[in-house]
């Protein structure tokens, strides 16, 4: 939520052949549309890229004429899906076409530019639609969250998130916790039952209905969604096995799981970051650098609250060559740390999946969110292994100790999934009271119902049910991490089968298969969270 380069091409010449469909050349009406396709989701791209603040003009394009140009390209190739005679196709171009309503499908569920425009003051009116809450309480983290008051100055809210990791005085950090507060107001206003995060929330269940996000993902790993539930429990409770008898408050918690955080820190300065992402996936075959990766990361006004990396332009055959997809990453790391090397390695998990992807125009695109959250863990899962820290860092700590700052994050990732599975459902129930049960229960947080401190997450507002991608997701990224080193070896500290490995057997197709297709495959298998859980066990220590 992106040129070329030797490494590209190896993996290309790795992956030709396989990538691309043995049946014979689609229709010329079929390629016209998928052609068209490819021109419409560029032109997207663009403009979200200059929306952004990225450039303000791409390809020596303004934004104008990227609009018009996207106009056009959605209009002709409504009329090419229109004209397809579907009763004669081929199967495999049947599907191909099935892909590109799908994709047409989110890209017509995204926040239009109009939307865009609200302020975080609206999201008080009671006539805005679902789209324009959603909007109107983004620019709440926008407005809001970028600029924390904190100790005379502002703070962003992913970089207090990173101190609320450091801060070593228990006052300094609860200081620092409740400046959140005018966001958790202006968000969800002291819990009222009509305040705005309550309102969104039945908007949501009632837009989704049985095709919620979080029954999206069980479906995406083969499951119901009472399923799902149970193995978020049942992850929640092996962590409470590995935590003391004791409880912590709420801005405690991070703290007094990321010793490894604090004892690494030093080695991880914010100017580093950029050099020790680019040197890990060098050595994992997928430099992003050679890839063609933009990065945005530096700070600037109205600039997304939230990290994500999407396409600046699909991949295609020009002049009968390919043309590999263009990513780009963005995101804001002021501070350095382990926390946000987490973060920045993840989305350039994001970035060189896209650059990966290699097929026929119509598969050109994301496959569903689980299963891309959950791969774009598996490289950022390493910066907490010894393995890694020895070899990018020159030192390292324990395994118990760094793994607990990891799965201390993961587990309230966990949290908000159940969190949200809960709201979703029952959209009436009263969600501070909703996440204290959670984390008072399995993170052994000391309850504050007072406090909406769940807001901590923009993806709560811009897309609810989101959160289960994470938190399921890490069922996932378990479950590849363990395939991946039992086929080509230990990776934590690089091996240059990685990305050659995964383009070939997960990442070049693209939207073609889902997570269901992908993963099963891969295992063997249906998935389960035994990965997981012997991941966490690995947080106590040899007994």
């Amino acid at each position: 939520m992106w040129g070329r380069s030797c490494v590209l091409g190896l993996l290309a010449l790795a992956v030709s052949g396989a990538a691309w469909p043995a049946a014979q050349p689609a229709p010329a009406s079929v390629a016209v549309a998928e052609d068209t396709f490819l021109d419409a989701l560029d032109a997207s791209s663009a403009i979200a890229a200059i929306d952004s603040g990225l450039w303000h003009t791409f390809d020596d394009r303004d934004r104008t004429q990227w609009q018009a140009a996207f106009e056009r390209r959605r209009a002709e190739l409504n009329a090419a899906l229109e004209g397809l005679p579907a009763a004669e196709l081929r199967s495999e171009d049947a599907r191909a076409l099935g892909a590109i309503r799908r994709s047409l499908g989110q890209l017509d569920t995204t926040v239009t530019p109009e939307q865009a425009r609200y302020h975080c003051a609206e999201a008080r009116r009671r006539d805005l639609d679902y789209a324009g809450l959603r909007a109107a309480l983004v620019a709440c983290f926008t407005e809001i969250g970028n600029r924390l008051p904190f100790e005379g100055g502002e703070i962003d809210r992913g970089s207090a998130r990173q101190a609320l990791h450091e801060i070593a005085a228990t006052t300094r950090r609860k200081a620092l916790f409740a400046a959140f507060a005018p966001l958790w107001s202006a968000v969800n206003d002291g819990d009222a039952p009509d305040s705005p995060y309550r309102r969104l929330i039945t908007l949501a269940a009632a837009a989704a209905g049985p095709d919620s996000e979080v029954e999206a993902a069980a479906r995406a790993v083969g499951v119901d969604l009472a399923t799902v539930e149970q193995w978020l429990t049942e992850i929640l409770a092996a962590w409470e096995r590995t935590q003391g008898p004791g409880s912590v408050e709420p801005w405690d918690y991070s703290y007094a799981a990321s010793q490894a955080n604090r004892t690494l820190a030093r080695r991880v300065p914010a100017d580093a970051l950029e050099r020790l992402n680019r040197r890990f996936f060098q050595d994992l075959g997928a430099d992003p650098v050679e890839l063609g990766v933009r990065f945005d990361l530096e700070s600037r006004p109205g600039k997304s609250p939230l990290a994500y990396t999407d396409f600046v332009r699909r991949g295609r055959v020009v002049d009968g060559q390919w043309r590999a997809p263009l990513a780009r990453v963005v995101g804001y790391y002021p501070d350095g740390g382990l926390f946000s090397l987490n973060e920045l390695v993840h989305e350039t998990g994001h970035a060189v999946h896209i650059s990966a992807i290699r097929n026929r125009g119509a598969y050109m695109d994301w496959p569903d969110t689980l299963f891309c959250e959950a791969f774009a863990d598996v490289p950022s899962w390493s910066v907490y292994e010894p393995a890694w820290q020895r070899r990018y860092l020159g030192t390292s700590v324990t395994a118990p100790i760094s793994l607990r700052a990891l799965f201390g994050d993961v587990m309230l990732d966990v949290a908000w999934s159940l969190f949200e599975i809960r709201m979703l459902r029952a959209p009436q129930a009263d969600p501070n009271a909703v996440w204290t049960e959670i984390t008072s229960r399995y993170l052994h947080i000391k309850p504050h119902p007072e406090l909406s401190w769940w807001l901590m997450r923009v993806q709560l507002v811009e897309a609810p049910g989101y959160m289960v991608n994470y938190g399921l997701g890490a069922v996932l990224t378990a479950e590849m991490r363990e395939r991946l080193s039992d086929s080509i070896g230990p990776f934590d500290a690089g091996n240059a089968r990685w990305y050659p490995w995964l383009g070939e057997h997960l990442l070049r197709f693209g939207s073609e298969r889902d997570t269901r297709e992908l993963v099963s495959e891969l295992l063997g298998r249906p998935v389960s969270p035994q990965a997981l859980l012997r991941q966490l066990a690995r947080v106590a220590g040899p007994r």
